[in-house]
């Protein structure tokens, strides 16, 4: 299952505003493993950075005016995330800005229904809970010292990690020699090798398992 990290920073807040987006970060997973592909592009907005955007993201009006534009890169965009759920942090801002962008070349926007919104699963899992990325990744202990600026490509890796421990999944084995993700296990079937979540028992539960195989088993292998 290939699924496509991402994530964008814009002029500003809304698309209604005329805000655009000024960059686009995506990260390829492959049944829950980051492959070697990526998608990332800078983009010339056409219009001025606001003051709070350029706090957030530090890109000026200066570098932007040299990138290219949406227009230039769509079709490597849209290849890249053909036939993949998008996994998204505040999925409905980021989409909201695509769709503007794909709407302004006339292109078919993208279908709400591919996206996976990693916000969403955080405030049912977590209700009441900060839900941020940055809180996210304190919770789970994912070092996000790198995010001194948001940027799209840092933000991708770091959602890598939480939305894994989102869905109760364990990040896969690292291969340090060839620095690729080692796939373990059946390797002609290109199956990934990661672990579900271990669930301990607690120590009430264990003495009641000790005692059913005291009283109930008529030969006892365990003691």
């Amino acid at each position: 299952m290939k699924e496509v990290i991402l994530d964008t920073e814009t002029t500003g807040l809304e698309v209604r505003e005329g805000h655009r987006i000024v960059e686009i970060g995506c990260l390829e997973m492959n049944n829950y493993v980051v492959t070697s592909k990526k998608f990332h592009c800078y983009l010339n907005p056409e219009r001025k950075v606001s003051e709070q955007a350029f706090k957030v993201h530090g890109y000026s009006d200066e570098f932007l005016s040299s990138q290219k534009k949406f227009k230039e890169v769509v079709d490597e965009f849209l290849d890249f995330i053909k036939d993949k759920k998008l996994v998204i942090h505040n999925a409905g801002f980021d989409l909201a800005h695509l769709n503007n962008e794909l709407s302004l070349i006339g292109r078919e926007k993208i279908d709400k229904n591919m996206v996976i919104d990693t916000l969403q699963i955080a405030r049912e899992k977590f209700p009441g809970s900060q839900i941020s990325l940055d809180a996210l990744c304190k919770r789970y202990k994912i070092d996000n010292s790198k995010r001194k600026n948001h940027t799209a490509i840092i933000d991708c890796e770091l959602l890598t990690k939480v939305y894994i421990n989102l869905i109760d999944q364990k990040e896969p084995l690292l291969n340090f020699q060839s620095g690729e993700i080692s796939e373990i296990n059946n390797k002609k079937n290109d199956i990934i090798s990661y672990s579900k979540k271990i669930v301990k028992p607690t120590k009430e539960e264990a003495e009641l398992h000790k005692l059913f195989l005291k009283s109930s088993l008529k030969k006892n292998f365990f003691n």
